[in-house]
C-alpha cells in the first residue's frame, strides 16, 4: 500500500494592505490610502537611503572628487560673486562673504529640489511600473539626495565662517525647527509637483523658468536691508520666508515673529494642497508616467 504525504502548508509571506479605490472612492478613503503609501514608504526608510546615496554615486562615477566637484564650483562662485558684488553694493567684505555663502548653499538646496521634484516619479517610471513600492519612497528618495549634495556645499560655510570669524552662537540651535519644516516641505514639494509633471509635461521647464524669477526677486545675492523701509514687502515671498528662518539663525540673528508666521503659513498651504493633490489623483500616476 502505497502513503502520500500531503504536502506542508506554506506559510504566507507578509505583505502591506492594498487598498482597491473604485471609481466612486470618496475623498476620505483616498485620503487614509495616500497616508498609508507614506506610511509603508517610513518603514522602508533603508532602502531609501541607500538609493538615494547609490544615485549620487551614480552621478559622480568615474569621477576623481566624486561630490566634491559641488563643493569645488560652490565654493567658485563664493569667491567670485562674494569679491565682486561686495564693492558693486559697498557692502564689507566680512560680512558680506559669510552671508552669501551660507545664501547660495540653502538657495542651491532649494531649487535643485523644485526642479528635481518635477522628475520624481517620472524618472523612475520603469521601477513604478514593474514593482509594488510605494510612491512616496521616490519623493523621500529625491529628499535625501538632494541633503547629501547639501552637507558636501555646506563645507563651503564653514570654511568662509573660519576665515571671517563667524560663529553664530546659541542662535544657530532654532535653525533645528527650521530644517524639519524644509524636510516637510520637501516632500510635499516632490509630491505635488512629481505628480502634477507626471499629467502635464509642461511643468518642468515652467518651473524651471519660475525658479531664475524667483532667485532675482529674493534677496541671496542682495541683502534684505537693500530694500529699505520696504523691506516688510518680502513677507509675501515665500521663498524669502523659507530661507531666512534658516539663514538668519546660522548667520547669529533670530528671523522676526513675522517671518516664521508667514513661513509656517505657506508651510501649511503647501501641505494642504499636496495631501488634495496627491490623494486625488495618486491612482493615475501609474499611468500617465
Amino acid at each position: 500500500m502505497t502513503v502520500t504525504a500531503e504536502p506542508t502548508a506554506v506559510p504566507p509571506v507578509a505583505a502591506p494592505p492594498v487598498i482597491v479605490l473604485g471609481a466612486n472612492q470618496s475623498f476620505a478613503g483616498r485620503l487614509r490610502a495616500a497616508v498609508g503609501d507614506l506610511l509603508w514608504t517610513g518603514a522602508l526608510w533603508r532602502l531609501w537611503t541607500t538609493l538615494a546615496w547609490l544615485d549620487v554615486k551614480a552621478r559622480y562615477r568615474g569621477s576623481l572628487l566624486g561630490p566634491l566637484w559641488a563643493t569645488l564650483s560652490t565654493g567658485l562662485m563664493v569667491a567670485g560673486i562674494g569679491t565682486l558684488y561686495s564693492s558693486l553694493f559697498r557692502v564689507p567684505r566680512a560680512d558680506y562673504v559669510p552671508f552669501i555663502a551660507l545664501s547660495l548653499v540653502l538657495w542651491n538646496y532649494l531649487s535643485g529640489l523644485v526642479v528635481e521634484a518635477c522628475h520624481c516619479f517620472v524618472r523612475h517610471e520603469p521601477i513604478i511600473r514593474s514593482t509594488r513600492l510605494p510612491l512616496g519612497l521616490y519623493a523621500a528618495r529625491t529628499v535625501v539626495n538632494a541633503l547629501i549634495l547639501l552637507l558636501h556645499s555646506a563645507l563651503v560655510v564653514v570654511v568662509v565662517f573660519v576665515i571671517y570669524g563667524v560663529w553664530p552662537g546659541l542662535a544657530a540651535w532654532s535653525a533645528i525647527p527650521a530644517l524639519l519644516i524644509w524636510i516637510a516641505n520637501s516632500v510635499a514639494c516632490c509630491l505635488l509637483l512629481g505628480t502634477l509633471s507626471a499629467r502635464f509635461r509642461d511643468i518642468p521647464p515652467i518651473v524651471a523658468s519660475m525658479i531664475q524669477f524667483v532667485f532675482f526677486i529674493t534677496p541671496v545675492i542682495w541683502t534684505p536691508e537693500s530694500l529699505g523701509i520696504h523691506q516688510w514687502l518680502l513677507v509675501f515671498n515665500p521663498a524669502y520666508c523659507l530661507l531666512e528662518i534658516v539663514r538668519a539663525p546660522l548667520m547669529g540673528a533670530a528671523a522676526s515673529l513675522s517671518v516664521w508666521l508667514a513661513a509656517l503659513a505657506y508651510s501649511a498651504a503647501l501641505i494642504g494642497i499636496t495631501a488634495v493633490v496627491f490623494a486625488r489623483l495618486r491612482g493615475r500616476i501609474a499611468y500617465w508616467i
